[in-house]
C-alpha cells in the first residue's frame, strides 16, 4: 500500500543540507508498486498509472486516484481496472502506458492493448491500442478511440499530447508519430522510420547500458511536448536527441512525406530520457536518467541543470500543476527485471513522486 510523506530538503548535488525552497525536492507520495505517470487536476486531485512491467500490473489498479490520506483507489472504478471477459472498445484496461489531463479537463489514458514493447509482433486480432478520456467528476468515458487503423503489428503506443482538435501520439515500437483528428476521426502515421522517431543509439541509465532480452534496449518515438503557442511539436526517441517540427506541417494531410521530413529540425542533443514536461514560457524539462538529473531547455535550446539528485532514478512522465509545481515520478524503470541481464529485479521500493515548488507558468 502506498503511503504519503515529506522528506528533508536536499541540495542540487543530492547531499543533505540547506537548499532554497525553489530548488528542493519534496517527497509527495510513495508506492510499493511501480508507477510511471502522474497528473494533477486544477482542484488538486491526483491520478497515477501503473504499467504492466516491473510489478505494475496484477497487484492493483492500472489507473488510480490518490486520496488525501495517500491511498490509491481504482479510477474510474474497479471494473475498468479488472479484466472481466469484456471485449471491444469498452473492455477494461489492458496495458496502460500513460495518462494525462487534457486541455478539455478530461483524464486521457493511453492503453497499449496487447502490444508488448520489445516483444513479438502484436496479435492483430487482439485488443488494439486505445485512447480513452474520462470525466473526472462522474468517471464516465467521454471518448474511446481505437488506434487499430493507425497501428502495425510492431506498434507500441506510448504517449499523448494535444493541439486544438489534434491528438499527437508516439509509437515506441514501430517508429512513427500518429496524428488523430478528434473532429473527423482521421488517423495518420507520419515520419515513420524517420531519423527523428527512430532509436539509433544506445540507452544508458545510472552508468549502465540498458538491455532487454540480452540485447540493447530500443524505445523509439517516446516523449513529446507541444509549445505553449501550439506552433511546434517537440519529440524524440527515449535515447534522444530531441527534434522539433511545425504542428501545421504535421497536421497537413496533403503535405508529401518528404516535404514533411524536411520541416523537422534537430533541437537539442538530449541524453537517455525517461520523461519531459513544458511550462507556459516554453521551457522544456527533460530527465537525464544516466546522470540522475533534470535539464531545463529554453525555447532557444540552451540547457542548464535544474536539479541533480541520487533519488531521481529514471524520472518519468513529469507534470506541471496549476500552481506551477513540477511533479517528478522517479520510477526506477531501469532497475526492473525486464532490463536486468539476469532477469532479477534491482528495485529499491518504494518508488516515489517528488515535487519542486518552482512557481512555473503552466500551459493553458
Amino acid at each position: 500500500m502506498a503511503v504519503a510523506g515529506m522528506a528533508f530538503a536536499l541540495g542540487l548535488a543530492g547531499q543533505p543540507g540547506r537548499a532554497c525552497a525553489r530548488e528542493a525536492l519534496h517527497t509527495a507520495w510513495t508506492s510499493q508498486r511501480v508507477l510511471n505517470a502522474v497528473a494533477v487536476a486544477d482542484d488538486g486531485r491526483m491520478f497515477v498509472s501503473f504499467p504492466y512491467w516491473g510489478g505494475g500490473g496484477g497487484g492493483g489498479p492500472s489507473v488510480a486516484e490518490v486520496d488525501a490520506q495517500g491511498i490509491p483507489h481504482a479510477f474510474p472504478d474497479v471494473r475498468w481496472n479488472h479484466m472481466d471477459g469484456t471485449k471491444g472498445d469498452m473492455q477494461p484496461f489492458v496495458r496502460v502506458n500513460a495518462l494525462r489531463i487534457g486541455p478539455d479537463g478530461l483524464l486521457w489514458v493511453v492503453d497499449s492493448g496487447d502490444a508488448n514493447v520489445g516483444g513479438p509482433p502484436n496479435p492483430m486480432g487482439g485488443a488494439p491500442a486505445r485512447l480513452l478520456a474520462f470525466d473526472i467528476t462522474t468517471g464516465q468515458p467521454v471518448h474511446v478511440i481505437s488506434l487499430r487503423a493507425s497501428s502495425t503489428e510492431h506498434s507500441y503506443i506510448d504517449d499523448i499530447r494535444f493541439h486544438n482538435d489534434t491528438i499527437f501520439v508516439t509509437d515506441a515500437g514501430d517508429p512513427a508519430l500518429i496524428v488523430v483528428n478528434q473532429r473527423t476521426g482521421q488517423q495518420r502515421r507520419v515520419l515513420a522510420h524517420d531519423r527523428s522517431t527512430t532509436d539509433e543509439r544506445p540507452m544508458y541509465a545510472e552508468g549502465h547500458l540498458l538491455t532487454t532480452g540480452g540485447h540493447p534496449a530500443r524505445v523509439h518515438a517516446d516523449q513529446l511536448e507541444v509549445s505553449p503557442d501550439g506552433s511546434k511539436l517537440y519529440f524524440q526517441p527515449s535515447s534522444g536527441p530531441l527534434w522539433v517540427a511545425p504542428t501545421a506541417a504535421l497536421e497537413n494531410p496533403d503535405l508529401p512525406a518528404p516535404d514533411l521530413a524536411r520541416t523537422v529540425k534537430l533541437f537539442y542533443n538530449t541524453p537517455t530520457t525517461g520523461g519531459t514536461a513544458i511550462d507556459g514560457d516554453g521551457n522544456l524539462y527533460v530527465s537525464d536518467v544516466n546522470r540522475l538529473r533534470i535539464l531545463r531547455l529554453t525555447p532557444q535550446g540552451r540547457a542548464t541543470t535544474l536539479v541533480r539528485d541520487r533519488r531521481l532514478v529514471w524520472a518519468d512522465a513529469m507534470w506541471i500543476d496549476n500552481h506551477g509545481t513540477l511533479w517528478i515520478p522517479a520510477v526506477q524503470l531501469n532497475r526492473t527485471a525486464s532490463f536486468q541481464p539476469d532477469g532479477k529485479s534491482r528495485l529499491r521500493l518504494p518508488v516515489a513522486i517528488y515535487t519542486m515548488d518552482l512557481h512555473l507558468r503552466p500551459v493553458r
